[in-house]
């Protein structure tokens, strides 16, 4: 096995150690010691392959959103009906979180109580799966009649506004058990993004 392999194979396996560890616990209980005898993994070798535990964590939460990005992008949804293209959206997410239990933790951390002095590289990482958001909703509105005085561009600017105003909700949350503060975010964000959409949309009543 080449070099190159090696190198890789090893970086997968601690990475693989570190999710099973911050799957667990927040970045701030998180610790290099329990990542070590969980992968049977030197200290100095973490050292060699991560310059410390920031960017182990960092890789971790790479692989956590960028997983999640390209599973909801490899999925077909139909945006004919809003309620079913949303429902669809939460089912897959659902379905993503309960095949790789470790993200979970990892992104309720990343997303709702992140460690402060990462905010700027947690920013950047979840990037894609912002676009995607963004997408959706717009794909969303395609088959939306918007209500008089509200136009594309409002709504989807008061979708971002609601994005970070639900997300810092929770943010101000303290949960001893991240995996309720899991559970309640996904089930809030069904019912609100369906009260958000049926707000912007036109009654049948409207002309």
């Amino acid at each position: 096995m080449k070099r190159e392999e090696k190198n890789m194979l090893m970086r997968q396996q601690i990475i693989k150690s570190a999710i099973a560890e911050f799957g667990l616990n927040s970045y701030g209980e998180g610790s290099l010691n329990a990542i070590c005898k969980k992968g049977n993994i030197s200290k100095g070798i973490i050292y060699h392959y991560f310059k410390d535990k920031d960017e182990l964590y960092l890789a971790c939460v790479k692989e956590c959103f960028n997983s999640l990005t390209t599973f909801l992008k490899s999925e077909n949804i139909s945006f004919n009906n809003v309620e079913e293209a949303i429902e669809k959206l939460l089912d897959l997410r659902h379905q993503f979180f309960k095949e790789n239990p470790d993200f979970g933790n990892i992104f309720t951390n990343a997303l709702l109580q992140p460690p402060k002095h990462l905010l700027k590289e947690i920013k950047e990482i979840k990037a894609e799966l912002d676009k995607f958001n963004i997408n959706f909703y717009e794909q969303v509105l395609e088959n939306v009649n918007l209500k008089s005085g509200v136009s594309r561009e409002e709504a989807i600017e008061d979708f971002l506004i609601f994005q970070e105003s639900f997300n810092y909700y929770f943010h101000n949350k303290v949960y001893g058990d991240f995996r309720k503060l899991f559970t309640e975010h996904e089930l809030k964000l069904g019912n609100l993004l369906k009260i958000m959409f049926y707000g912007i949309a036109k009654e049948d009543t409207e002309k």
